[in-house]
């Protein structure tokens, strides 16, 4: 009869996957194509099943890729698969004003022709990126894909432990948790949050326009908060409009006739009649931000570890820095024969990341506060500022590659090299 102790034993020692990722929207998979790509071994698990993530309808939402984000997909073997639905953004104005007016004399422009490196980014929707991202999942020989709910996250002597609400366990040597801004996995792993909200909703919609956008960006500066208008291909752009909570729910709360008869003020003439295409959808704007990005077994990635406000649109894009950084920390540290879910691996990845996150966090948290007002004084000063960058063609260039993500201490696959 065996003996109950030695099979304990043999249990927690067996080893599934070397990387145990909990979130399969976007930067659970980028994360899983990119360590499995340089030879480790991923499960990746998910609550949400693959068929309700595979959706083709049109629903709207869509993503601005940096020029750093493009290379990174181009570098795990994705960005073929992505290109013949993106959008390439050639051109970003932004702008100040109030709804119904024209834009103030002074404003900022980023021309993908100051830099050498390509478009200032792409825009490409969510019903697509998340296909190519779970086609390449199904076909990678070191992925395995679950479905289910995490309801238990154990650390071992050698390692750490899922177990799912169907009663499987998973093994591996980190947990990486891609579960978005209400992180179980960093709950589970003691990690508290700070963070506040900003009494303000972003309704997101397309639209279906006359006129060609000329793959021109626009954020709009209205004294609600910004309203971007970012281009898709066909003659569609992606609105990201924010609203204080109590106007964004009267708004959404309207039929379509009612809810465009209040965006046209805001939105303007320039690209001739407009119609909604797709959904409408809202979300509460807050910052949210990890107090460690890592702790015993665990690390973060993305909105787990940092929720700032869209003002940037720099979400997902922070977010795959983060892949490319823990990625490369991961993969360096075991072609050195390191145990890649030591702490003191983590904390370089920590180190990586944490001074560039909080200082976005800093700069959107500021900006929303700068821009989202009537202040007449504000209004000189921001409208005032954004004409001095506009004249200085070195300092808008530098601007222009930060808005692009081309600028700073970028990881490997953010420059396009794979690992």
């Amino acid at each position: 009869m065996d003996n109950p102790v030695s099979r304990v034993i043999l249990t927690v020692m067996t080893q599934t996957s070397d990387l145990l990722i909990v979130g399969g929207g976007l930067n659970g998979p980028a994360l899983a194509l990119a360590a499995a790509n340089a030879g480790l071994s991923v499960t990746i698990i998910d609550a949400l099943p693959v068929s309700a993530r595979l959706s083709s309808d049109f629903d709207g939402r869509g993503y601005a890729l940096s020029l750093g984000s493009q290379k990174l997909l181009k570098a795990i073997k994705l960005w073929d698969a992505v290109a013949p639905n993106a959008q390439p953004i050639l051109d970003v104005k932004v702008t100040d004003g109030k709804p119904g007016e024209a834009p103030a004399p002074f404003m900022l422009e980023f021309d993908h022709a100051e830099i050498d490196d390509g478009p200032v980014g792409f825009m490409i929707e969510d019903r697509y990126l998340r296909r190519v991202f779970l086609d390449a999942l199904n076909d990678h020989p070191n992925i395995t894909q679950v479905e289910g709910t995490v309801s238990g996250q154990d650390i071992l002597p050698n390692g750490a432990q899922l177990t799912l609400s169907d009663g499987s366990t998973h093994v591996g040597k980190l947990i990486v948790g891609c579960d978005g801004r209400g992180s179980r996995t960093a709950a589970r792993a003691g990690i508290k949050r700070t963070g506040w909200g900003y009494k303000q909703t972003a309704l997101v919609c397309a639209v279906q326009h006359e006129k060609p956008h000329g793959g021109c960006a626009h954020q709009y500066f209205l004294p609600s908060g910004p309203l971007a208008i970012l281009p898709l291909p066909n003659n569609q752009s992606s609105i990201v409009w924010t609203e204080s909570d109590k106007v964004a729910h009267q708004i959404q709360a309207l039929n379509d006739e009612d809810y465009l008869a209040v965006l046209k003020p805001r939105f303007g003439d320039f690209l001739g009649e407009i119609s909604l295409a797709g959904g409408r959808f809202t979300y509460p704007l807050n910052i949210t931000l990890a107090n460690a990005f890592y702790a015993p077994r665990v690390a973060l990635v993305g909105d787990a570890a940092h929720g700032m406000h869209p003002i940037a649109g720099q979400g997902l894009n922070a977010g795959l820095k983060d892949v490319g950084a823990l990625t490369e920390v991961l993969i360096e540290a075991h072609r050195r024969g390191e145990d890649i879910g030591r702490e003191d691996v983590l904390a370089r990845y920590s180190q990586w990341r944490r001074f560039d996150i909080a200082t976005m966090a800093l700069m959107t948290d500021t900006f929303n506060k700068l821009f989202s007002n009537d202040n007449p004084m504000l209004r000189l000063v921001r409208d005032l500022g954004m004409g001095a960058v506009n004249a200085l063609p070195n300092v808008r260039r530098e601007a222009i590659r930060e808005a692009a993500g081309v600028n700073g201490d970028l990881p490997k696959l953010m420059r396009g090299i794979a690992l």
